[in-house]
């Protein structure tokens, strides 16, 4: 979800919380930045990236020479999907966060990383907002997919189960892995954007590989502040698509008679690719304590 934009003041948004791109108004430096991370990115991601992703890149010409303006970005996706981008100021209430997913529109923010922090973002800017999730909203069945995941959030909001739903984003949209004919491949934003957890989810010992399951994802915490150590991989967009395609009270009446599982979890009815030696987290816990 989009975060805090620090030129916007909250009055200046609308009633769904959407604001101006006010594309005009971005620095040289700010458009050079863009440019610098997509460069450096698109060399990072051959042979890590979906194939989708690329095609969305294209399709979309992302790289024209700088930051998007989001009005040539959404002649082009909505003649494509029917979806379009819009700019919010930060955080935004969960109703309207789903009920823009689930009418076609894709939240983002608008300010982009500072030059000297290209590898650490705290929260996301445009750059993961738009180079990591947009480009698979030109494909049909993973922006059906998307619609989907905001009905169904907007559902969750009579059963209390925001938490499970978002574990359904974070372990799909933001870090989800693909299986294809020529191997695993990345299709989560938060892994696309980034140029060190796109090596770590594909290639380290660390994390768990594990296929996906819906209510399994659903009942799996998540590591906000770090690598994944879990990541969830499916076969097909379909999957996902078919997954998500049914009516989501009778998930969220059982959920919580469920047991939950930490991230680093393997249950024993897992389809598990690799069991990961949890390295990395143990590590970064054991500096922690020193």
């Amino acid at each position: 979800m989009p975060v805090n934009d620090p030129i916007v003041a909250e009055q200046d948004a609308a009633a769904d919380f959407t604001i101006e791109q006010k594309w005009d108004l971005y620095s040289q430096e700010e458009h050079g930045i863009w440019r610098t991370l997509y460069d450096r990115q698109m060399k990072e991601l051959v042979g890590q990236a979906a194939p989708e992703h690329f095609r969305g890149l294209e399709l979309l010409n992302l790289n024209e020479g700088g930051i998007p303006d989001f009005r040539r970005v959404n002649e082009k996706l909505e003649a494509l999907t029917g979806w379009t981008v819009v700019t919010v100021p930060g955080l935004i209430p969960e109703k309207e966060f789903y009920e823009h997913l689930a009418n076609r529109r894709f939240v983002s923010g608008r300010f982009i990383r500072d030059a000297h922090k290209l590898d650490y973002l705290p929260e996301p800017d445009i750059f993961h907002d738009v180079f990591g999730h947009v480009p698979l909203l030109t494909q049909p069945v993973f922006a059906d997919y998307m619609q989907a995941y905001g009905q169904g959030g907007l559902r969750s909001l009579e059963f209390d189960s925001i938490k499970n739903m978002a574990r359904l984003y974070w372990y799909t949209v933001e870090f989800g892995l693909i299986n294809t004919p020529e191997g695993r491949r990345i299709y989560g934003a938060g892994i696309v954007s980034s140029k060190t957890e796109s090596r770590f989810s594909l290639s380290d010992d660390s994390p768990n590989r594990i296929h996906f399951d819906l209510q399994r994802v659903m009942r799996t915490d998540y590591r906000y502040d770090d690598f994944q150590q879990t990541y969830f991989v499916i076969d097909s967009y379909d999957e996902l698509m078919d997954a998500t395609s049914q009516d989501f009270a009778p998930i969220y009446e059982r959920l919580p008679t469920l047991p939950e599982y930490t991230p680093s979890s393997i249950a024993p009815e897992d389809r598990v690719y690799h069991r990961g030696t949890q390295a990395y987290a143990l590590s970064q816990a054991d500096a922690q304590a020193s």
